[in-house]
């Protein structure tokens, strides 16, 4: 699954799962482009990610404002050449109940998760058709599978990143373009910091999960790789669990004593 000579853009790689794919995709042999916010901590993720052998940088790209992809787009093309691979991981959340949102909020939810995603599929594709093809990795959620009553929007707006996803590899499959998104389960990322300090809630966790733990930003690495390389070649418009089986699971059950 050798990446080496292709271009990667990573949407929030400073971080996170954002940075577990980019990890996965610069071991491969990839060049990294991250697009996200904070400067800080872009740096030091383009540090580490420099110190596997291969070119990173960062650019200022809020994928919320469509001007700021498209010239993310224009810099990376002219640091790295082209676009061969994007993972639309960026993403936000507020948690609160469906009558309390505010219509601002909502606005911003579905505009980095959703309409962000679109955009910057959109923004790569003249590069990928030019180059013979390329690789997009969406980022869903478990809630593109299931329910969460105290997200209402951001699960909204996962489940619609997986149509998205079937759509836009019905659409790019003839430019040989393949378009997978990757459904992530209880990671340790800052994002679940606060959910993890409560041991009911991290209990329940591991009890539906087979694994019998919570994953880590670097269980991504692989599903990068494989979805970023031309192993994946015939795998296109397909959602993918990378959650330790726990969408797998209604509850586990010790096994039978005899």
């Amino acid at each position: 699954m050798s990446l080496k000579g292709k271009v990667a853009v990573v949407t929030g790689g400073n971080g996170g799962i954002g940075l577990g794919f980019a990890t996965g995709l610069a071991q491969a042999g990839a060049d990294i482009a991250i697009w996200a916010r904070n400067i800080e901590k872009s740096e030091a993720a383009v540090k580490k990610l420099k110190s596997l052998g291969i070119n990173a940088k960062a650019f200022n790209v809020d994928v919320a404002d469509k001007n700021q992809i498209n010239q993310g787009m224009i810099d990376t093309e002219k640091e790295f050449g082209g676009v061969d691979i994007l993972v639309a991981n960026a993403g936000i959340n507020i948690r609160k109940a469906p009558e309390n949102y505010l219509p601002d909020e909502v606005d911003r939810i579905i505009k980095v998760n959703l309409t962000g995603v679109f955009d910057c599929c959109q923004a790569v594709y003249p590069s990928m058709k030019k180059r013979g093809g390329g690789k997009i990795i969406t980022v869903g959620s478990l809630t593109s599978v299931f329910g969460f009553g105290i997200a209402p929007i951001y699960s909204a707006t996962k489940g619609a990143v997986v149509q998205l996803t079937m759509s836009l590899a019905n659409s790019w499959g003839r430019d040989n373009i393949q378009v997978n998104s990757v459904l992530p389960g209880w990671i340790k990322t800052e994002l679940t910091e606060q959910t993890r300090s409560l041991p009911d809630f991290v209990n329940k966790v591991l009890d539906r999960t087979p694994a019998g733990r919570w994953g880590e930003p670097i269980d991504f690495a692989g599903i990068a790789k494989f979805l970023g390389s031309s192993d994946s070649d015939f795998i296109t418009g397909v959602a993918i669990p990378v959650d330790g089986g726990f969408t797998s699971t209604l509850f586990l059950v010790d096994p039978p004593s005899n």
